[in-house]
């Protein structure tokens, strides 16, 4: 049985959009598009999406995206986070699934592209 604390409330992203390379999310609509086209994402997925963005380049431990995603209190064990993870590196495909980066032992990292793409909205 796996008993839940209520989920932190997300803080607002500090932009309305997110661009890099031929990935743009729009916060606002809560909408994921890769090249171009709109990548369906269940609410989870895109929770859990929008925490790595908001921190893009910095490890979020496993621990804050179970609390804060989930609301799993601290002692929950589950492999929950990692069919997620597992989920959308599928529906970014080869190309982009390196996007999201595991750090063993700690959490994920959403990894930007090394040569960040000029962003006007943020």
């Amino acid at each position: 049985m796996h008993l839940a604390v209520a989920p932190a409330a997300f803080d607002p992203p500090a932009c309305s959009e997110y661009l890099n390379g031929s990935l743009r999310v729009d916060f606002a609509r809560r909408q994921v598009w890769l090249d171009g086209q709109l990548m369906g994402t269940t609410p989870k997925e895109w929770e859990l999406l929008s925490l790595l963005l908001r921190h893009a380049g910095a490890v979020v431990t496993r621990r804050r995206l179970l609390e804060e995603v989930w609301g799993y209190r601290p002692d929950i064990r589950t492999r929950t986070l990692d069919v997620h993870v597992q989920r959308l590196r599928k529906k970014l495909g080869p190309e982009h699934e390196h996007l999201i980066e595991t750090v063993f032992g700690v959490g994920y990292r959403f990894q930007p592209r090394a040569e960040p793409v000029p962003n006007p909205v943020c």
